[in-house]
């Protein structure tokens, strides 16, 4: 066998863009281009937490007080339950002209019963209305919060095998605007809602466009972006844009300090989807794999021309000879089921992103829950993003994938268990956003790892189906901090728990470092079997330039 014959569509496409520029003029507007996605990523999975936050000060309305202001309504009508805290949900049943008259509160002896006429919120730790303190979702009703946020997580499974499906068998780009468009309807519809369930089916459709509203860009970016700068690229589009996104989110919430408005302003970045078809370039692997080499032979040729670098023509002639011998491979999740290889270690690679998945959205939920102002505490945790890929970005393709996601995990998972045991204030929050520094690398390295490790046939499909499934584990996430009702502090054990245990299985996958995305079943065997091999990925990759 010939060398030229070992070439294949993979190594005849990495070739193309190597001649066109690793990381050209193209590939740097496609870098920008994530930053609207990477904004709606942000906004669609952390924005609910901003319409359903609950005033931690609230209490049972009495009609007889309603003259009298807030601070002396509150002091006549809350029961203490020890010095600075009162009973939410429950008042005295009091004769309330006699406590009018004197302005003192009852008996502390006096019996107490269930708030009849609703409830009064101090907006003073969310300062503005919410869906909470508009229709009354606290004490009896307080689990609607976790239950409606769990829902959404439901749609973003249901999104996430839907828009993954269709990805695969229709191409990245029509599925980019589908995922975006549901975010926008899910978020307007969610205004003109008036109870419990209208809310939750809306919550469900926008949902639905978490993750595929981000993840479907990130991955068509990555196929275009050279070996030795797709770490950079992965990092810094997650490091600026979605954690630049989790930034901005509260103080983008207390500047409208309306819950409606919010809704329409996280909306927005969404809308730039309807624009990419007419810049971002379809995926020439998912072209070529469906026989459309025309289609990929244009879209390269927009490289060449936008970069200006001319492909050599031998080149260029070797990838339309690889592609029109490339055979369709069979597509889906169930190529996944059907080779056993790939179906463990995606079966380890689940695993691993769940524990990852469950740590990141619990200890950003916790926010409400440390001691500090909520908005402060969101902030200087969602803040630790930047500087952890930075340091990811210096080691993620020295050490690899497998160590920094597995490293990072072990101290984020001991530091939570510290901090379960902390009185909350200042030094919980320090052990929390020290947590979130180290989960923070581990997430965004799995999240570039998932589609290195899977073949283009599946790398929609697969990579939808990997994050899927860790939606289907955050799904409990707002009852782990719900727990927190029940002891503070278990929410944070149970959280230590899955990530310690969770993460382990990082060191069973396949290292990418340094490697190209396997093409075929056959190149990611080579992946997984070379590992442990004298030979080297290398040989698969040469390129007859002759």
């Amino acid at each position: 066998m010939s060398k030229k014959e070992n070439v294949d569509i993979g190594t005849a496409l990495e070739a193309v863009i190597t001649s066109v520029g690793e990381l050209g003029w193209y590939q740097r507007l496609l870098f920008v281009g994530i930053l609207p996605f990477g904004f709606a990523w942000a906004f669609s999975y952390f924005g609910q937490m901003f319409i359903t936050a609950t005033p931690q000060e609230h209490w049972c309305r009495v009609p007889e007080l309603q003259s009298l202001s807030i601070e002396m309504r509150r002091l006549l009508s809350a029961p203490r339950t020890g010095d600075y805290n009162i009973d939410s949900c429950k008042t005295f049943d009091a004769n309330w002209t006699h406590v009018l008259e004197s302005l003192r509160p009852p008996d502390p002896d006096t019996p107490l019963l269930k708030c009849q006429y609703g409830w009064e919120f101090l907006f003073e730790d969310i300062p503005y209305s919410t869906i909470v303190s508009e229709r009354e979702w606290v004490c009896d009703k307080a689990n609607l919060v976790p239950w409606s946020q769990s829902i959404s997580f439901l749609g973003s499974i249901t999104g996430g095998i839907l828009c993954g499906v269709l990805a695969d068998k229709y191409g990245r780009m029509p599925v980019l605007v589908l995922s975006n468009c549901l975010g926008v309807i899910g978020n307007i519809a969610t205004i003109f809602t008036t109870d419990f369930w209208d809310f939750a089916i809306c919550r469900f459709i926008a949902g639905m466009c978490v993750d595929s509203c981000f993840i479907l860009m990130f991955i068509l970016v990555l196929e275009y972006v050279g070996t030795r700068y797709r770490t950079m690229v992965s990092n810094l589009s997650m490091a600026f844009f979605f954690g630049g996104g989790c930034i901005i989110l509260p103080w983008l919430a207390l500047w409208i300090s309306d819950w409606k408005y919010f809704m329409i302003a996280t909306s927005s970045p969404m809308l730039l989807a309807f624009l990419a078809p007419f810049v971002v370039p379809e995926s020439a692997r998912w072209l070529v794999s469906k026989g459309k080499i025309a289609r990929a032979v244009k879209v390269l040729k927009r490289f060449e021309k936008i970069n200006g670098n001319k492909i050599p023509q031998h080149i260029m002639d070797q990838f339309i000879e690889v592609a029109n011998t490339t055979k369709e491979e069979e597509k889906g999740i169930g190529l996944i089921f059907r080779t056993p290889a790939l179906r463990k270690m995606v079966i380890f690679l689940i695993i691993t992103f769940v524990a990852v998945a469950v740590m990141f959205d619990s200890i950003i939920r916790l926010s409400e829950n440390l001691g500090l102002d909520f908005f402060l505490t969101f902030t200087v945790t969602s803040a630790t993003e930047i500087p952890s890929i930075f340091v990811l970005l210096l080691l993620l393709d020295r050490l690899g994938r497998r160590w920094l996601v597995f490293v990072p995990m072990m101290a984020a998972g001991i530091l939570c268990f510290v901090t379960a045991f902390v009185p909350r204030g200042i030094t919980s929050v320090a052990l929390a956003v020290a947590a979130r520094f180290f989960n923070n690398m581990s997430y965004v390295s799995v999240i570039q790892w998932t589609p290195e490790l899977l073949p283009t046939a599946v790398r929609a499909s697969g990579a939808s189906f990997v994050h899927i499934s860790a939606f289907a584990a955050v799904l409990v996430t707002p009852f782990i901090v719900y727990s927190d009702r029940a002891w503070e502090g278990l929410s944070l054990i149970i959280v230590a728990v899955i990530g310690l245990s969770g993460a382990s299985l990082a060191l069973v996958l396949p290292e990418t470092k340094g490697r190209r995305m396997p093409q075929t079943v056959e190149e990611w065997e080579a992946l997984a079997n070379k590992q442990h091999s004298k030979k080297d990925i290398a040989s698969v990759e040469y390129i007859d330039t002759s």
